[in-house]
């Protein structure tokens, strides 16, 4: 086996892999990046990228009926082949990581394709090759969507996130399984398109990571337009007949176009050759310091270490692998979380929720107020729903955790975000000047 010799080994170059290959071999560094499937990983393919342009699309559709209300007649056609054009040729590129990979070997990196694995302290194999890093290995292997249990689903075509965002037209009628983010998000945006969708979710509510209220605020608006929300509900089965898709629960079956699985991800601990250094990967993510380091020569940045499955948390771990590669100091980890389900309502949260921060045995208050109730909602007319809520620390007298659902929710949290990072007295918060008006003013009827 031929054996090359380098700096760092970066096994995935999703955001942060690739965002952490450019930056050490820009400080000088001799970087291999090793990628089984495409440069840049799940977000400008099936994830972030492509579902936000599906979101824009389907709430200019909403935004438009809304109209009548506001400024006088107005008529839409939806035409899913446009997001399905958009998508394919202005995000994806045809799903071709050619530019992607450009910009890495332009960064003086070297790309090496196929499935990397650990073959002991600081070394990788890749399809016959080795690699031997003097500083170590960093690991970004990401998720999978996760297949649940269901009885018969697995020999059915079923639809994930990706083949969602491939399709060129919308379906029919579908149903979504899970209602996290994702789920939530591309049943809202398919129904926009005329799809008629039911959502499933096996917890008590839908994004159940978030406040109660979050939930109940999007599962009313849901329902308003027309989308089918069950909570709390045990999918018995789910069979193909060649043609539509039959999801059984309890008494009641769902006959379907499509089915969407959105029941969470799967960290791809698998075949990566952990055992070869003793790591345990048979947990659900990587335990790491707040240096991301694994182990001796091993980091661990993105989904797989369970800090946040979001890219703008993997591009700040990043940072952090960099400058600990680098021997350069690290400030503490910044782990306030800030977090947006880009539905319509947008659900912004930061920090913790309420309960959390109950169990956490923080003296909790609460200051909430509705954004329709706000002077911008009452300017803002159809749509306005919404909602501010902070929980505040009463022994520190600081906003520990905060959510910001309406329209431009996740903009609104920017605000937020800062006051719960800076751990902002409340003092300071109650003697600002709010711009008048706006969404974030909010911020001072919720103190």
């Amino acid at each position: 086996m031929a054996t090359q010799h380098c700096d760092v080994v970066i096994i995935g170059t999703g955001p942060g892999g690739e965002a952490l290959a450019s930056r050490l071999a820009g400080e000088g560094l001799a970087v291999v990046a090793v990628e089984a499937e495409l440069v840049g990983g799940e977000c400008p393919y099936w994830g972030c990228i492509p579902s936000k342009m599906l979101i824009r699309a389907a709430n200019t559709i909403a935004e438009t009926r809304r109209a009548a209300e506001l400024a006088g007649t107005s008529s839409i056609d939806p035409d899913y082949e446009i997001v399905f054009r958009r998508i394919r040729d202005e995000a994806t590129t045809d799903w071709d990581d050619e530019t992607a990979a450009k910009r890495l070997t332009d960064a003086g990196v070297t790309l090496v394709r196929g499935h990397g694995r650990l073959a002991g302290l600081r070394a990788v194999e890749v399809d016959g090759e080795r690699f031997e890093a003097s500083k170590g290995v960093v690991l970004n292997t990401g998720t999978t969507a996760s297949v649940p249990p269901i009885d018969g689903l697995a020999a059915t075509p079923f639809w994930t996130n990706r083949e969602a965002l491939r399709a060129e037209t919308a379906p029919a009628s579908m149903v979504v399984i899970g209602g996290g983010s994702i789920g939530l998000e591309m049943a809202q945006a398919f129904s926009r398109f005329g799809t008629e969708v039911t959502v499933l979710e096996s917890a008590p509510r839908i994004l159940a990571p978030e406040e109660p209220e979050s939930s109940a605020l999007v599962a009313d608006v849901f329902r308003a337009e027309g989308i089918g929300v069950h909570e709390d509900v045990t999918i018995g089965g789910v069979s193909y007949d060649g043609d539509r898709f039959h999801v059984t629960c309890s008494d009641k079956t769902f006959e379907v176009e499509r089915v969407l699985v959105a029941a969470g991800r799967r960290s791809r601990l698998d075949d990566i050759g952990l055992d070869t250094l003793g790591v345990d990967s048979s947990g659900r993510f990587l335990e790491v310091d707040d240096r991301m380091q694994v182990t001796e020569g091993l980091w661990a940045i993105g989904d797989i270490v369970g800090r946040g499955a979001f890219t703008h948390v993997s591009m700040y771990q990043s940072e952090r692998a960099a400058r600990a590669i680098l021997g350069e100091s690290l400030d503490d980890y910044d782990g306030s979380l800030p977090r947006v389900t880009f539905t319509d309502p947008e659900v912004g949260a930061v920090g913790m929720t309420e309960q959390q921060a109950r169990d956490a045995g923080v003296a909790v208050r609460i200051g909430s107020t509705s954004i329709a109730e706000s002077s911008r909602g009452f300017v803002h007319g159809p749509g306005h729903e919404g909602l501010l809520k902070l929980v505040i620390d009463t022994d520190r007298d600081v906003i520990v955790g905060a959510t910001s659902a309406g329209p431009m929710g996740g903009e609104t949290l920017s605000a937020l975000a800062v006051a719960v990072r800076a751990q902002v007295p409340l003092a300071t918060l109650r003697n600002m000047v709010y711009a008048y008006p706006t969404f974030w003013r909010a911020i001072e009827s919720a103190l």
